[in-house]
Order: structure tokens, then sequence, then C-alpha cells
């Protein structure tokens, strides 16, 4: 009896659960790289052409243990995410539904949060963008320095013009392009320039207590200023991409139909098939999201080394660091002490990166929303696909440039040495996206992952861990970060204000959908 029934839910599960075929050989399983492209190129723009460097020229190598430990951490939240989909077909959206309270009040709330701080996000990538322009034509001074604004608003709308012809697989041959090439560049820096490879050793993988160097305090005290807490943690939102970025690739894996993610949410009857089996297809198409994740992030790493290793070698000594007015223009000098005619190439590869990156984050804003759509109704979002993709691109659009009109305005009103606020505006959105959510959304893996799955299909004990230990890291590391950083009060109040709307939204929600109906007199 009981083998009739394995072999009735073995048919059943090779019937209705269609599974692409395995690669046959290592290659083919390194060909699958492509999503992980997206997090790595994504990330390289910001973490590691800007804020590594940056790292490097303060603190020197001994930056490098932080982005090692950080990529580490992101790296289980991810793979616990991606391995979730793979297995069941349900995105985790679609389980936050199921969170204890009004249904639906947290994916509510991550919504207030993404309309937030995706517009600042693609700004600040935009207003950087522009900031290369302006140093490239020689218009860094123009207008009191807002000069930078009016070129970043000319990059989001190349960007947004793009987008119109965009979707999964452009976005992914743009990001693959781009972190080939530099690959290469990475490559050929640390072979010429010869770093100090044991302090480089020592900086990965040792723990060390930081303070800013005594020079910084008459070069940039706006910098030293601030607390180090507030400048490392910043470091550990870019580095790897933040929260939302990893579900955004989870839905990535449905375009590449790995395991049973492209199936829809299977049954408990199909789930039951692959949990008795350990050589079941979909359980094998776990080393996908594994081989892709790892490289990708294996890459962040890499990049980190060399752009750490560069301001270590040549800014810090010159008592230079990047910062809002130059974010982009000391990095040149890596190229141009090779040889001056390689400034081309370094201001064609940055250029590139960071308009990437602006064109990825529109993207991906469009991935997050539709996917918190879909988990509320699937067929509302296949009705009604293009008026998301418009209205979500159009918000993250709209709300960039009035953002980067507002920054033209202010330092246009207040002259050349009025500080800036890009940084200003950033930091306590990246601590949202980059740091908290990360810890939140570690705790659901943890929580989808003994919930909804039989034993022998949930994490290893080490990727639990992993979680466990994420968890407790980036939420301590958020709240001493709003704690040190001057925007304090809107961190104790912004955060509280939307988890109450999402709840109250949620059961308001809630109570108009499963009201009964009066029907009207006759």
């Amino acid at each position: 009896m009981a083998t009739a029934r394995e072999n009735s839910l073995s048919t059943l599960a090779s019937e209705e659960l269609p599974i692409y075929s395995l690669p046959r050989s290592a290659i083919g399983w390194l060909t699958l790289f492509g999503p992980g492209a997206i997090v790595a190129s994504m990330t390289i723009g910001t973490g590691e052409l800007i804020f590594s460097t940056r790292g490097g020229a303060l603190f020197g190598y001994n930056i490098l243990f932080v982005f090692v430990m950080i990529s580490l951490l992101k790296w289980g939240l991810v793979l616990a995410s991606s391995r979730h989909i793979v297995l069941t077909g349900v995105h985790p959206y679609q389980r936050m539904f199921d969170l204890p309270g009004p249904r639906g009040w947290f994916p509510l709330m991550c919504f207030l949060i993404l309309a937030i701080c995706m517009p600042i996000w693609v700004s600040f990538l935009s207003a950087v963008t522009g900031n290369l322009m302006a140093w490239v034509t020689g218009t860094s001074g123009n207008l009191e320095g807002g000069i930078d604004y009016l070129w970043g608003a000319v990059i989001l709308a190349a960007a947004l013009v793009l987008t119109g012809t965009g979707g999964y697989s452009q976005l992914e041959r743009i990001q693959k392009a781009i972190v080939a090439a530099l690959i290469f560049c990475a490559g050929v820096t640390l072979i010429i320039y010869q770093p100090d490879w044991m302090a480089l050793l020592k900086g990965a993988f040792i723990p060390h207590l930081f303070a800013y160097p005594t020079w910084l305090n008459e070069a940039y005290p706006r910098i030293a200023d601030q607390s180090v807490w507030v400048e490392t943690t910043r470091y550990v939102g870019v580095i790897g991409g933040g929260a939302f970025d990893y579900l955004v690739y989870t839905s990535f894996l449905r375009e590449k139909a790995w395991g049973a993610s492209a199936a829809g949410p299977i049954s408990n009857e199909q789930l039951a098939v692959i949990a008795s089996d350990p050589a079941h297809p979909v359980r094998k198409w776990l080393r996908a999201p594994f081989i892709d994740c790892s490289i990708s992030f294996v890459l962040i790493v890499a990049f980190s080394a060399v752009f750490v290793a560069c301001g270590s070698m040549f800014l810090g000594p010159a008592h230079k660091v990047p910062d809002e007015k130059n974010f982009l223009d000391l990095q040149a000098q890596f190229m141009t002490r090779i040889h001056p005619w390689l400034l081309p190439l370094y201001v064609t590869g940055a250029f590139l990166t960071m308009f990437g990156t602006v064109y990825a984050s529109l993207e991906v804003a469009y991935t997050i929303t539709s996917e918190m759509a879909r988990a509320a109704s699937r067929e509302f979002v296949e009705r009604h696909e293009q008026r998301i993709r418009k209205i979500t691109i159009g918000w993250c659009g709209i709300g960039g440039f009035v953002i980067l009109f507002w920054l033209f305005v202010y330092l246009l009103a207040g002259g050349e040495n009025k500080p800036r606020l890009l940084l200003a505006i950033l930091t306590p959105a990246n601590l949202f996206t980059g740091v908290l959510m990360c810890g939140v959304f570690c705790f659901l893996n943890l929580w989808m992952d003994k919930k909804y799955l039989p034993r022998p299909l949930r994490m290893p004990v080490w990727l639990m861990l992993l979680n466990l230990v994420s968890f407790f890291v980036f939420l301590v590391l958020g709240v001493k970060g709003y704690w040190e950083h001057e925007s304090r009060e809107y961190a104790l109040w912004s955060l509280p204000v939307m988890l109450g709307i999402g709840v109250v939204g949620a059961a308001l929600a809630n109570f108009i959908l499963t009201r009964p109906k009066t029907t009207g007199r006759r």
C-alpha cells in the first residue's frame, strides 16, 4: 500500500512539475552564472569603486575584514532565500503574507520602505555619475557645484529611456559584460602594483578597531566630525547590495527556471516526493544558486581587495579621500599611474559601471513591486504588468528628479562652500535597506524554512547558524548606526510609523475584502 502511494506521488510529481535538464559537466554549471552577475555589478559601482577606495584611504588594509565578513553574511542570506524558491516555487514575499498578525502587514511595510528609499538610491547613483561627467567635461565648478545634479538628471533620463526596451535578459547581458571588463582591469591592476600581500591577507582575516587618521581633521573636517561607526556601517550597507536586491535575485531565478522556481507553488505531495528522494532533480538544482551566489560574492570580495589596496597605497599617503565633490575622479590615478593614456579607459569603465547601476536600480524597483503584487494576486499582475512597470519606474524617476532638483537649488542658493547633502540623505536609507532589513530577512529565512519545508529539505546546520548570526549582527549594526547618526530621531520615528501603517493598513484591507457583501432591495 505504501509502495503504491509512493509510486503515485512520483508519477504526479514527474507529470506536473516541469524541470529543466541538469548541466552535465562542471563547465555547464559555471555557465549558469547570470543572476549573480547582476548582484555583483550593482554593488561594484558604489560599494567597491567608491566606498572600498574610501575605506582603504581612511583605514588602510584593515578595513577589508569588514568587507569579507559582510560579504559572507550576505551570501548566507541570499543563498537561504534562493534555495526556498528552488525547492517550493514560492517566493519569500508570498510567505510574508502568512506571518502572524493581519495578513500582508509585513509586505505592506516593505512596500512603504521601498517607496521612500528607491528614489533616494536612484538620485544618489545618478548624482555620482553626474559628478563623474562634470569632472570629465571640466564643468565641476559651474553653478556653484550644482552642475553635478544637472548632469545626474541627464543620466537618469537616459536610463529611463533604456527601461523602455528593458527586461531581465537585457539586464543580465549588460551586467555580465560590465563584470567581465572589471575582472580584467582588476586583475591587471593587482599584477602591476603588487600590493603588500601579507598586509592584505591580515586585513582580510584579522579584525581590528578602527580610528580615523590624524591628518583627516585638517584635510576633511566634515568626515572627521562624524562617528567612525557611522562611516564603517555605511560600508556594511553598500557592500554586496541591499536586502531588497536579494529578494529580486530570487525573482530572477524564476526567469532562469532553476528547479521548481518557475512552476509556481508546488503541492505538499510533490514536496514530499522531493524530500524522500535525495537524488531528485529539484534538489540537485540547489547547486545552481550555490555556484552563482558564490561566484558573485567572490568577485565582490576580490574587487573590494583591489580598491582597498589602491586606496591604501595611493590615496591615504596623499591625504586624499573620495567625498561628495569627487566620488570617482581620484580613482583615475590608479590607471594613469600606469600610463596617462589609460585615462579614457578608466572614464569609460567607470561611466558604464555607474550608468549600468542606475539602469539596474530602476529594473530592480519594478521587479520588487511586481513580486509584492504577485504575492497578493497573481492574476492582477498578469492583467496589469505593464501598468505596474510604468508606475514603479515613473515613481522612482520622478522622485529621483525631485531630489536632484532640490539638491541643485540647495547648492545654487548656498554657494560652492555649502556642505553637500548627498551622503546625509543616502545614509538613513542605506541603513534601512542595506543593514536592518538584511537582518530581518535572515530571520524570515529561518522562519520559512522551519514552517514550510520537511526536515530533509531544510537548510544545513551551518547555513542556519550563518543566518542566525547574520540576524543579530545586522540588527546590532543597524541600531547602533542609527544611534550614532545625526538622523537618530528620523529613524526612531520613521520605522515604527511605517510598521504601524503596515499593520493598520493590512487589517483594514482584510476587513474590507472579507466583509460580507449585502444585496440591495429589489
